[in-house]
Protein backbone atom coordinates (compact mmCIF):
# COMPACT_ATOMS: atom_id res chain seq x y z
CA UNK A 1 0.00 0.00 0.00
CA UNK A 2 1.46 3.34 -1.01
CA UNK A 3 2.19 5.78 1.80
CA UNK A 4 2.12 9.57 1.68
CA UNK A 5 5.48 11.09 0.84
CA UNK A 6 7.45 12.41 3.77
CA UNK A 7 6.35 15.94 4.58
CA UNK A 8 2.88 15.48 3.09
CA UNK A 9 0.15 15.46 5.76
CA UNK A 10 -3.03 13.45 5.50
CA UNK A 11 -5.02 16.68 5.78
CA UNK A 12 -3.07 18.10 2.85
CA UNK A 13 -3.84 15.03 0.77
CA UNK A 14 -7.53 15.23 1.71
CA UNK A 15 -7.61 18.89 0.65
CA UNK A 16 -6.01 18.02 -2.68
CA UNK A 17 -8.58 15.27 -3.30
CA UNK A 18 -11.43 17.63 -2.35
CA UNK A 19 -10.18 20.33 -4.71
CA UNK A 20 -9.89 17.79 -7.52
CA UNK A 21 -13.40 16.51 -6.84
CA UNK A 22 -15.28 19.77 -6.27
CA UNK A 23 -13.08 22.44 -7.82
CA UNK A 24 -12.88 25.90 -6.28
CA UNK A 25 -16.40 26.82 -7.42
CA UNK A 26 -18.19 24.21 -5.30
CA UNK A 27 -16.21 24.63 -2.06
CA UNK A 28 -17.06 27.15 0.65
CA UNK A 29 -14.19 27.41 3.12
CA UNK A 30 -15.43 29.16 6.26
CA UNK A 31 -12.48 28.00 8.32
CA UNK A 32 -10.05 30.31 6.51
CA UNK A 33 -11.77 33.60 7.40
CA UNK A 34 -12.64 32.70 11.03
CA UNK A 35 -16.15 34.23 10.93
CA UNK A 36 -18.54 34.46 13.85
CA UNK A 37 -21.41 31.97 13.81
CA UNK A 38 -23.82 34.64 12.55
CA UNK A 39 -21.42 35.74 9.80
CA UNK A 40 -20.86 32.13 8.75
CA UNK A 41 -24.61 31.45 8.52
CA UNK A 42 -25.28 34.58 6.45
CA UNK A 43 -22.41 33.85 4.09
CA UNK A 44 -23.26 30.15 3.75
CA UNK A 45 -26.97 30.74 3.07
CA UNK A 46 -26.27 33.29 0.32
CA UNK A 47 -23.65 30.99 -1.22
CA UNK A 48 -25.83 27.86 -1.10
CA UNK A 49 -28.80 29.65 -2.67
CA UNK A 50 -26.62 30.97 -5.46
CA UNK A 51 -25.05 27.55 -6.04
CA UNK A 52 -28.51 25.97 -6.27
CA UNK A 53 -29.39 28.27 -9.15
CA UNK A 54 -26.03 28.11 -10.90
CA UNK A 55 -25.86 24.31 -10.78
CA UNK A 56 -29.54 23.79 -11.64
CA UNK A 57 -28.90 22.53 -15.17
CA UNK A 58 -25.96 20.28 -14.26
CA UNK A 59 -25.79 16.68 -13.11
CA UNK A 60 -23.48 17.20 -10.13
CA UNK A 61 -25.17 19.25 -7.43
CA UNK A 62 -22.93 18.34 -4.48
CA UNK A 63 -21.05 21.14 -2.72
CA UNK A 64 -18.55 21.10 0.13
CA UNK A 65 -18.79 23.38 3.17
CA UNK A 66 -15.69 23.53 5.39
CA UNK A 67 -16.38 24.73 8.92
CA UNK A 68 -13.41 23.44 10.89
CA UNK A 69 -13.77 20.95 13.71
CA UNK A 70 -13.29 23.44 16.54
CA UNK A 71 -10.07 22.13 18.08
CA UNK A 72 -9.25 25.65 19.30
CA UNK A 73 -12.79 26.51 20.33
CA UNK A 74 -14.03 26.56 23.89
CA UNK A 75 -14.76 23.02 24.94
CA UNK A 76 -13.42 21.76 21.60
CA UNK A 77 -16.81 22.36 19.95
CA UNK A 78 -16.99 24.56 16.84
CA UNK A 79 -19.83 27.07 17.14
CA UNK A 80 -19.55 27.68 13.39
CA UNK A 81 -19.96 23.97 12.67
CA UNK A 82 -23.04 23.76 14.90
CA UNK A 83 -24.53 26.91 13.34
CA UNK A 84 -23.97 25.63 9.79
CA UNK A 85 -25.50 22.26 10.63
CA UNK A 86 -28.57 24.08 11.91
CA UNK A 87 -28.69 26.18 8.73
CA UNK A 88 -28.51 23.05 6.59
CA UNK A 89 -31.56 21.60 8.32
CA UNK A 90 -33.48 24.87 7.82
CA UNK A 91 -32.55 25.03 4.14
CA UNK A 92 -33.83 21.48 3.67
CA UNK A 93 -37.25 22.70 4.79
CA UNK A 94 -37.02 25.69 2.43
CA UNK A 95 -36.24 23.64 -0.68
CA UNK A 96 -32.58 24.65 -1.05
CA UNK A 97 -30.86 21.46 0.12
CA UNK A 98 -32.05 17.94 -0.67
CA UNK A 99 -29.71 16.04 1.66
CA UNK A 100 -26.39 16.29 3.44
CA UNK A 101 -23.77 14.18 5.15
CA UNK A 102 -20.67 14.72 7.23
CA UNK A 103 -17.57 14.61 5.05
CA UNK A 104 -15.02 15.03 7.83
CA UNK A 105 -15.40 16.18 11.45
CA UNK A 106 -14.90 19.71 10.07
CA UNK A 107 -16.89 19.68 6.83
CA UNK A 108 -20.23 18.78 5.27
CA UNK A 109 -21.28 17.71 1.79
CA UNK A 110 -24.66 19.12 0.78
CA UNK A 111 -26.72 17.94 -2.18
CA UNK A 112 -28.65 20.89 -3.60
CA UNK A 113 -32.34 20.51 -4.34
CA UNK A 114 -33.82 21.21 -7.80
CA UNK A 115 -34.74 24.86 -8.28
CA UNK A 116 -38.45 24.07 -8.47
CA UNK A 117 -38.27 22.79 -4.87
CA UNK A 118 -38.08 26.45 -3.81
CA UNK A 119 -41.78 26.91 -4.51
CA UNK A 120 -43.02 23.33 -4.08
CA UNK A 121 -44.77 24.01 -0.78
CA UNK A 122 -48.11 22.85 0.70
CA UNK A 123 -49.48 26.41 0.71
CA UNK A 124 -49.38 26.67 -3.08
CA UNK A 125 -52.67 26.48 -5.06
CA UNK A 126 -54.20 23.14 -5.98
CA UNK A 127 -56.68 22.14 -8.66
CA UNK A 128 -59.50 22.64 -6.13
CA UNK A 129 -58.35 26.10 -5.02
CA UNK A 130 -58.54 28.91 -7.53
CA UNK A 131 -57.30 32.21 -6.07
CA UNK A 132 -58.23 35.55 -7.51
CA UNK A 133 -56.05 36.69 -10.41
CA UNK A 134 -53.09 38.89 -9.48
CA UNK A 135 -51.53 41.57 -11.69
CA UNK A 136 -47.80 41.55 -12.26
CA UNK A 137 -46.10 43.62 -9.56
CA UNK A 138 -43.60 46.33 -10.54
CA UNK A 139 -40.73 43.86 -10.05
CA UNK A 140 -42.02 41.74 -12.95
CA UNK A 141 -42.97 44.70 -15.10
CA UNK A 142 -39.33 45.77 -14.98
CA UNK A 143 -38.21 42.49 -16.57
CA UNK A 144 -37.71 42.28 -20.29
CA UNK A 145 -40.12 40.34 -22.48
CA UNK A 146 -37.92 37.23 -22.84
CA UNK A 147 -37.61 36.83 -19.08
CA UNK A 148 -41.34 37.27 -18.57
CA UNK A 149 -42.08 34.67 -21.24
CA UNK A 150 -39.72 32.19 -19.59
CA UNK A 151 -41.35 32.83 -16.22
CA UNK A 152 -44.77 32.22 -17.75
CA UNK A 153 -43.60 28.93 -19.28
CA UNK A 154 -42.22 27.87 -15.91
CA UNK A 155 -45.46 28.82 -14.16
CA UNK A 156 -47.48 26.81 -16.69
CA UNK A 157 -45.28 23.74 -16.21
CA UNK A 158 -45.49 24.08 -12.43
CA UNK A 159 -49.28 24.36 -12.41
CA UNK A 160 -49.56 21.45 -14.79
CA UNK A 161 -47.57 19.33 -12.32
CA UNK A 162 -50.11 20.31 -9.66
CA UNK A 163 -52.91 18.99 -11.82
CA UNK A 164 -54.27 22.44 -12.75
CA UNK A 165 -55.09 22.32 -16.45
CA UNK A 166 -58.33 23.93 -17.56
CA UNK A 167 -58.34 27.32 -15.84
CA UNK A 168 -54.69 28.17 -15.26
CA UNK A 169 -54.91 31.71 -16.60
CA UNK A 170 -56.88 32.80 -13.53
CA UNK A 171 -53.86 32.44 -11.26
CA UNK A 172 -50.81 32.01 -13.48
CA UNK A 173 -49.68 35.56 -12.64
CA UNK A 174 -49.54 34.70 -8.96
CA UNK A 175 -47.47 31.61 -9.75
CA UNK A 176 -45.06 33.75 -11.77
CA UNK A 177 -44.66 36.09 -8.80
CA UNK A 178 -43.97 33.22 -6.40
CA UNK A 179 -41.30 31.78 -8.69
CA UNK A 180 -39.69 35.14 -9.32
CA UNK A 181 -39.51 35.90 -5.59
CA UNK A 182 -37.92 32.52 -4.85
CA UNK A 183 -35.31 32.91 -7.59
CA UNK A 184 -34.61 36.57 -6.81
CA UNK A 185 -33.78 35.65 -3.21
CA UNK A 186 -31.24 33.14 -4.51
CA UNK A 187 -29.74 35.66 -6.92
CA UNK A 188 -29.51 38.56 -4.48
CA UNK A 189 -25.86 39.21 -5.35
CA UNK A 190 -26.61 39.22 -9.09
CA UNK A 191 -29.96 40.97 -9.16
CA UNK A 192 -28.77 43.39 -11.81
CA UNK A 193 -27.84 40.56 -14.18
CA UNK A 194 -31.04 39.39 -15.82
CA UNK A 195 -29.15 36.86 -17.92
CA UNK A 196 -28.40 34.93 -14.71
CA UNK A 197 -32.11 34.93 -13.86
CA UNK A 198 -33.00 33.62 -17.32
CA UNK A 199 -30.41 30.86 -16.99
CA UNK A 200 -31.94 29.86 -13.67
CA UNK A 201 -35.43 29.71 -15.18
CA UNK A 202 -34.20 27.61 -18.09
CA UNK A 203 -32.51 25.27 -15.63
CA UNK A 204 -35.77 24.88 -13.71
CA UNK A 205 -37.64 24.15 -16.95
CA UNK A 206 -35.12 21.44 -17.82
CA UNK A 207 -35.71 19.83 -14.44
CA UNK A 208 -39.41 19.41 -15.30
CA UNK A 209 -38.50 17.48 -18.50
Amino acid sequence: MARPRRGTSLSGLRQAFDEARFGNGRILNLRESLPTAAEAVARAEAWLRQQQVQLSSGTDTEVLIITGRGNNSEGGVSVVRSAIEGLIHRLKQRGVIASHREHTPGSFIAVLAPVHALWDAPSRPSAREVPAPLPDPPSLEALDNETRQLLRQLAERSLEQLGVRGDRDRFIEGEMVRQFNALAASLATDRQREDVLRAAIRGALEQYD
